[in-house]
C-alpha cells in the first residue's frame, strides 16, 4: 500500500502541476479525522482556490474528474467524493490495501526503516552522577533515550548512544566522605554524620546501606571494574584520593549491572573529569572571554547570557575559583559539535529546565559555528510507584528512593520499558506495579505481546498441519481479505511508516506505544470476527498472510521499546 500511495501522489502532482506551476511538490494526502469518510483526504482544491481565484468546491470538481480519468487512479482507488468546501474523500479499492501485506512480509524486520541518509545523530541519556544505583527517574529516562535513538536508526540516522559521568565536583566529595565515614565504623544518625567540619559543603551524606557495601569492599581490598579500566581499593581509611577513585569506580560497575538488567548497552561513556584533564574546560572559558561575552563582578566571573536569551546573566566562575556546573556541560557541548554530531539529542529532567538556555547562551557566546538551538532538549517528569495500593517512596538498598532494579525485580524489563514509555515524557506518570504484573487486558504491555503470541500460536498450528511457514505467504493470493476488519487491520499496517518518522520527527516514542495498542486492538477484533484456519486453502493463506504480517509489525514496534515479542505466553 505504500507503493500504492507513492503512485496515487505522483499522479496527483502531475495533476496539480497543470493547475497551477509549482504546486505539484506540495501534493499531499491526509488521514481522514472520521474512518467512515474514507482512507485518504486531500485539500488541494481549497489550497489552490484562493491563489487561482477559483471556486475551492468547483475546483475539487474539476480535480475530481481529472483524477478518475488518470490511470494510477482507475487501478487503485474506489471512489472520490467531495464533501464540504472542497474536500476530496478518496477511498481505496481492496486490492489496494492488500499490498501492504506484500510489502510487510517483503521487507520484514525493516519494515518502516527509511534509507541511509549519512548524518549522525547523538542521543545523550541516563547521565546519573555515579554516586548511587539508578533510580526509577533514571529509569524513565533511559526507556527514553533508547527508544528514541531506535528511532532515529529507523530513520536512516547514525546512532550514538552517550551517557555522561559527571565524575567531579561537591557530590563526589559527598560520596567519598560517605565511604569513608563508613569505612572508619561510623554510620548514618552518629553525631559526625550530617556535617563535618573538614567538609563543610557536605551536609547531607548518602545513607543508603550501598554505602556501606562500598566501605567493607574498599576494607576488603577488592577490585572492580569500570567501563575498560580497573580500580583496586588499597584498604587505607586515610587515603582520601584512592577511596574517592574506589568509590566512584564501584559505583559506575553498579549502574552497569542496573543497565544490564535494562538490556541497555552505551556507545560511550564521557567522562565530566576529562574535560578539564584535556584542557577543554580552560579552552572554554578562553573562547568566552575572547568573544567579549565575559566580565568580572564581585569577584566572579561571569557570562553575559542575557544577550542570547536567558533572563540573567550567569556565574561561569565563583570567587573561590571553582566553575558552575553550566560551564563544563557548555565544554562538553563544543566537543560533540567538534565530534561531528551536528545534531544532539540530550534526555534530561525537568529539573534541568534553566540550564536550557543558559549552556545555548554559552555555545553561542563561544562562537565556533554551533547553531541556533544546539541541543535538541527532552524533559520528563519523575514517577511515583505504586504497589499494594500504596505509594513506594524509599528503597532499603539506595536509602531514599526506589531503584530501577527494584522494578524490573518486582514486574520485568518488558513491563518496565513500555509503562514508562507509554506516556508523553513530561507528564506525571504512576507506575503501578500491580499492574505491570496483571495478566489482563487492563496490561498494555501484555496486550500487545499477547496478541503477537497469540498470531504465532496460529502459524504454528497451520505449520504443524502442513503449511510451508511464512516465507511462503509473501505471494499468496490476498484477494479474499475483503471483509471490514480486515480491511481497517490492513490500513492501519500501512501507517506504521509514517508514525515512526512522526515519532521520530517528535522525539515522542509514545506515539509507538499507542499505536502498538491500537493495532493489538485492530488484531483482536479481526482474530474474533474471521476464524483463520478454515478449509478453503485461498481463504486460509490470505488470513494467514494478514496474520503473519501484523506479527512482524507488533515484533518491530516493540523493537523499537526495546521490548521482546515472545512466541507463547
Amino acid at each position: 500500500m505504500l507503493s500504492v500511495k507513492q503512485e496515487l501522489l505522483a499522479a496527483l502532482a502531475a495533476e496539480l502541476e497543470t493547475l497551477s506551476p509549482g504546486a505539484g511538490a506540495r501534493a499531499a494526502f491526509e488521514n481522514p479525522k472520521v474512518a467512515a469518510h474514507g482512507d485518504f483526504a486531500c485539500t488541494a482544491a481549497m489550497q489552490l482556490a484562493k491563489p487561482l481565484k477559483a471556486n475551492p468546491r468547483a475546483l475539487g470538481e474539476q480535480l475530481k474528474t481529472a483524477l478518475e480519468a488518470m490511470p494510477a487512479f482507475q487501478k487503485w482507488v474506489d471512489a472520490i467524493e467531495i464533501a464540504g468546501p472542497g474536500f476530496l474523500n478518496i477511498r481505496l479499492k481492496p486490492a489496494a490495501k492488500q499490498e501492504i501485506v506484500r510489502e510487510v512480509l517483503g521487507q520484514g524486520d525493516k519494515f518502516g526503516f527509511q534509507p541511509e541518509r549519512g548524518e549522525k545523530v547523538l542521543v545523550e541519556f541516563v547521565s546519573a552522577n555515579p554516586t548511587g544505583p539508578l533510580h526509577v527517574g533514571h529509569g524513565r529516562q533511559a526507556a527514553i533515550g533508547d527508544a528514541i535513538s531506535n528511532l532515529y536508526a529507523t530513520q536512516g540516522w547514525q546512532v550514538h548512544r552517550e551517557f555522561y559521568y559527571n565524575d567531579a565536583g561537591v557530590q563526589i566529595d559527598t560520596l567519598t566522605k560517605s565511604t569513608q565515614l563508613r569505612a572508619k565504623g561510623f554510620k548514618p544518625g552518629d553525631e559526625c554524620w550530617p556535617t563535618d567540619s573538614e567538609n563543610p559543603l557536605a551536609k547531607n551524606f548518602y545513607n543508603g546501606d550501598y554505602i556501606a557495601d562500598i566501605a567493607q569492599a574498599f576494607l576488603n581490598k577488592e577490585t572492580v571494574k569500570a567501563d575498560d579500566r580497573e580500580f583496586t581499593a588499597n584498604g587505607d581509611v586515610d587515603d582520601y584520593e584512592n577511596i574517592r577513585n574506589f568509590a566512584v569506580a564501584y559505583l559506575r560497575n553498579e549502574q552497569d549491572k542496573d543497565l544490564q538488567a535494562f538490556n541497555l548497552q552505551f556507545d560511550e561513556y564521557y567522562l565530566e573529569s576529562s574535560l578539564y584533564t584535556n584542557g577543554y574546560v580552560e579552552d572554554t572559558v578562553k573562547r568566552l572571554i575572547d568573544s567579549g561575552y565575559t566580565y568580572e563582578q564581585d569577584g566572579a566571573l561571569w557570562l553575559k547570557s542575557t544577550e542570547f536569551g536567558d533572563d540573567k546573566d550567569r556565574v561561569m566562575r565563583k570567587t573561590d575559583g571553582h566553575y558552575t556546573y553550566f560551564l563544563p556541560d557548555v565544554a562538553y557541548h563544543i566537543q560533540k559539535f567538534k565530534r561531528g554530531y551536528g545534531k544532539v539529542v540530550n534526555i534530561q529532567g525537568t529539573d534541568h529546565h534553566g540550564t536550557i538556555a543558559r549552556v545555548r547562551a554559552g555555545l553561542q557566546a563561544a562562537n565556533v559555528g554551533i547553531p541556533q538551538g544546539y541541543p535538541d532538549y527532552v524533559l520528563h517528569t519523575m514517577i511515583r510507584v505504586v504497589r499494594n495500593g500504596e505509594e513506594v517512596k524509599i528503597s532499603k538498598r539506595a536509602g531514599s528512593y526506589v531503584t530501577l532494579r527494584d522494578l524490573i525485580e518486582w514486574t520485568s524489563k518488558d513491563a518496565v520499558r513500555f509503562f514508562l514509555l507509554s506516556r508523553k515524557p513530561d507528564t506525571e506518570y504512576t507506575f503501578d506495579v500491580d499492574l505491570a504484573v496483571a495478566q489482563n487486558n487492563d496490561n498494555p504491555v501484555y496486550y500487545v505481546q499477547y496478541a503477537h503470541a497469540r498470531i504465532q500460536s496460529v502459524l504454528r498450528a497451520w505449520q504443524e498441519q502442513g503449511g510451508a511457514g511464512v516465507p511462503s505467504l509473501k505471494d499468496v493470493d490476498l484477494s479474499a481479505l475483503e471483509g471490514p476488519q480486515a480491511q481497517a487491520l490492513m490500513l492501519l499496517l500501512a501507517k506504521y511508516p509514517e508514525m515512526l518518522t512522526a515519532a521520530a520527527t517528535g522525539n515522542a516514542p509514545h506515539d509507538v506505544t499507542f499505536y502498538l495498542r491500537d493495532l493489538a486492538s485492530a488484531y483482536h477484533s479481526y482474530y474474533d470476527a474471521e476464524r483463520i484456519l478454515v478449509d478453503d486453502e485461498k481463504v486460509k493463506l490470505a488470513r494467514l498472510a494478514l496474520v503473519a504480517a501484523t506479527a512482524q509489525v507488533l515484533h518491530n514496534g516493540l523493537a523499537v521499546l526495546g521490548v521482546s515479542a515472545p512466541e507463547r505466553m
